[in-house]
């Protein structure tokens, strides 16, 4: 393990020294307890539901919401394998973090401007795929950080405990949105109580207010993160502009070679497919609940409350089955039952469950959807805990950084290809049921690529010394 490792000159060194172990683990997982509430409340249960209540609309919001999530998949997709090569080279990981940071915490305070008579739809999604680009890029770069905090062993119950406990971040941070300040169509809380500090209800403050109290949160938790987290002396120290003219080439040529690592191009390539379904169900969940369902505000967030308890719950739990069986055996599960439980959704809404006819007033497809959405979240957790210590168990550790921006490469070369399928097949049968349908092709593709995929990668081909990674 890396712990104690100095960082460069100034004195940075002597700062590494000082933080303890526990220290720097915790300050780790800060950063997913800070950066969730991106996820939970704007990406799929406040913000995206609010969307589509402002275009009174289920189809219309969906096909929007697909366009405008594909669309900065595609920027992500562009940028991040060059941003991470930049990154790399420098090896000023923490540095990237606060401009990203920043990022994520403008483009967040700026969904307060969504007011319902008055609002620039252009400018809110702007600023909202602002704020999403701050925080995919930042978490790429604290991802890179994940093999300096333990041994092979210990990797998969540390993303584990990670990912709970953010989970546990972006839980409390929906139930003081619902209990205290979005409101539903009658303007109250879940509570049954106007928004917290005299907000007007008619102008949905309280919803709005969903934005400044993610970027506000995020700066606040953030904070133990900056201060015991660093930079580790085994990584060289270049200058920007040098690091920006050296990228551009490496990356190719490591693209070039990676065919040559068979098992982890095969993980690369399965992850591409299943992760990008899986942001499809997050993305979409709640804004088909809201479309499908009839849920308001409040009825979503309760569906997240669920989602995310399972989610926290799983992630743990996932993290001691990776480290007792390794990720690959989690990582398959988990994407069988998602792909089982994708198919279900589609045959799900007011007026049927199965094609069985209900009554528009039977609250059977409410049940059900709450129960689909307590197995998403439990698979959807483990999964994304499992995936990240794979990367670790298919790299090797003087070059896991770069295996880790291979990892962000593969993860947003398609991340626009869920949002734009499900617009693009949301228009073109104008069924928010249907427009989901390419999610199941997706996770199995997935599922299928994981058959090439060694558990403990090139290690079991090759000595232990020279797994065959492609050159940095």
């Amino acid at each position: 393990m890396l712990y104690g490792r100095h960082v460069g000159g100034g004195g940075t060194g002597q700062k590494m020294e000082a933080i303890s172990q526990r220290k720097r683990l915790w300050g780790w997982y800060f950063f997913d307890w800070a950066s969730q509430p991106y996820n939970t409340l704007l990406l799929t249960f406040i913000f995206a539901p609010y969307v589509k209540e402002l275009l009174q609309d289920g189809a219309a919001a969906q096909a929007t919401w697909g366009y405008t999530i594909g669309f900065t998949g595609l920027a992500i997709a562009l940028l991040a394998p060059l941003l991470g090569a930049m990154a790399d080279k420098s090896g000023h990981r923490i540095a990237w973090i606060w401009v990203f940071s920043a990022l994520y915490v403008i483009g967040a305070g700026g969904i307060w401007l969504a007011h319902p008579a008055q609002f620039s739809l252009t400018l809110v999604l702007l600023l909202f795929a602002l704020g999403l680009l701050g925080m995919e890029f930042a978490t790429i770069f604290t991802n890179s950080i994940l093999p300096d905090l333990g041994n092979r062993d210990e990797i998969g119950r540390i993303s584990g405990s990670g990912w709970a406990f953010g989970y546990v971040g972006g839980l409390l941070a929906l139930v003081i949105m619902l209990l205290f300040f979005a409101e539903n169509a009658e303007g109250v809380t879940l509570l049954g109580t106007p928004p917290a500090f005299g907000l007007d209800a008619s102008a949905r403050e309280g919803t709005r207010l969903v934005g400044p109290f993610t970027a506000i949160w995020y700066a606040v938790f953030m904070i133990p993160f900056f201060l015991w987290v660093r930079d580790t002396g085994n990584r060289p120290q270049v200058p920007i502009v040098q690091a920006a003219r050296a990228a551009w080439p490496e990356l190719l040529s490591t693209l070039r070679q990676l065919p040559s690592a068979p098992s982890l191009f095969s993980f690369l390539a399965a992850s591409m497919f299943y992760r990008d379904a899986l942001n499809g169900l997050y993305v979409f969940g709640g804004l088909y609940a809201a479309g499908v369902l009839g849920w308001s505000v409040v009825e979503t967030g309760i569906f997240g409350i669920i989602a995310v308890v399972t989610a926290a719950i799983f992630a743990w739990i996932g993290g001691r089955a990776d480290s007792r069986f390794g990720p690959k055996p989690v990582i398959a599960c988990c994407v069988a039952i998602l792909t089982v439980l994708c198919v279900i959704v589609v045959f799900i809404s007011r007026e049927s469950v199965f094609g069985i006819p209900v009554e528009r007033q039977s609250r059977l497809p409410d049940i059900a959807f709450f129960v689909l959405g307590a197995g998403i979240g439990a698979a959807g957790g483990a999964l994304q805990s499992a995936s990240r210590t794979m990367v670790c168990r298919q790299g090797r550790h003087d070059r896991m950084t770069q295996v880790f921006g291979l990892y962000a490469l593969a993860g947003k070369a398609t991340s626009y290809l869920a949002p734009l399928s499900i617009g693009i097949a949301t228009d073109l049968t104008g069924s928010q049921q249907m427009g989901i349908t390419p999610l199941i092709a997706l996770f199995l593709l997935g599922l299928l690529l994981l058959r090439w995929v060694k558990p403990d990668g090139e290690r079991a081909a090759c000595p232990p010394s020279e797994p065959p990674l492609p050159p940095s």
